[in-house]
């Protein structure tokens, strides 16, 4: 998979992860390119680099934020069994945490990560423009609207001239169908190694085992089948912006009502990751070699 900045990523401001530690540009208004970093990790920062310079020209600052690299994140999904089970003990899959540990910034939801969230790099400076000045500040970003959302054409701007000089003329449009093929051959191969199939069945069973009902076997998709699901089958009330079916919000769930649920997900989130401990060992060093957005190995 190709990690390409398309629209979904292309926004007038950058923000820091949710611990809040993603560094910023230095003195000199642009970030240093991790030397170990991956080529298309190298492109994100490139990308940040030149958005910045860009906006400098026309008379704007946009300070660069290292993007996320992936890598680190899939330590404590699987990639890293430690790491993983570390993680998992004190919050299972995330989808309680943040109620339970609300000033945790390391828990999924919690009041502390979505404040950190929300203090990216840009907001200070855009949210002290006049009207006008942020109306000028977006034309100059470019920043996509709903037509470029579906066209896959940025509008003219320091987006669209930063993408080309970093991923060439190709529009995005060309440039995600290209990533798209890419991610389809990588998610056949993966579906296909026989190591890897073989090593999805004894994952399968050994969660059956648990009473854990298994819904594919593909190594691209059983890896996150059961964390998904326990996401997706949590109450309402379990997630910030939860809503009743007549478009009511829905009242928090309280940290009381939360943690046996908690509680019930570290025991799943164990089991999970136990049971899938040969298969992650395997699958990992492929996949990297090879990624794809076919997810499934958390």
């Amino acid at each position: 998979m190709s990690l390409l900045p398309l629209l979904a990523a292309c926004s007038g401001t950058a923000s820091h992860s949710a611990d809040g530690g993603q560094p910023l540009a230095g003195s000199s208004g642009q970030l240093d390119v991790p030397a170990n970093a991956s080529a298309d990790l190298k492109k994100q920062y490139l990308l940040e680099n030149a958005k910045a310079a860009c906006m400098k020209e026309q008379g704007f600052i946009y300070t660069p934020v290292a993007p996320e690299d992936p890598m680190a994140s899939w330590a404590t999904d699987g990639a890293d069994y430690e790491l993983t089970k570390k993680y998992r003990q004190k919050y299972g899959f995330g989808v309680y945490a943040g109620i339970v540990y609300p000033n945790d910034p390391q828990a999924l939801g919690s009041r502390a990560s979505l404040e950190n969230s929300a203090e990216t790099a840009n907001a200070d400076y855009v949210s002290a423009l006049t009207p006008a000045q942020k109306a000028a500040y977006d034309k100059a970003m470019g920043v996509p609207g709903r037509e470029a959302k579906v066209s896959g054409q940025l509008p003219d701007g320091c987006l669209t001239s930063a993408y080309k000089s970093v991923y060439g003329s190709a529009s995005t449009k060309e440039q995600s169908a290209k990533a798209a093929a890419e991610d389809q051959t990588n998610a056949q191969a993966l579906n296909g190694d026989p190591e890897l199939v073989a090593l999805a069945q004894s994952y399968a069973s050994c969660l059956k085992d648990h009473g854990i009902p298994v819904t594919t076997t593909q190594p691209t998709g059983i890896g996150d089948m059961v964390k998904l699901r326990a996401g997706t089958s949590a109450p309402p009330g379990s997630s910030a912006g939860d809503v009743n079916a007549d478009g009511t919000p829905v009242k928090s769930m309280s940290k009381d009502e939360a943690l046996p649920l908690l509680t019930r997900d570290i025991e799943q989130a164990m089991q999970d990751l136990e049971c899938g401990r040969e298969f992650r060992a395997a699958y990992f060093p492929k996949f990297f070699k090879a990624p794809t957005s076919g997810d499934g190995v958390g």
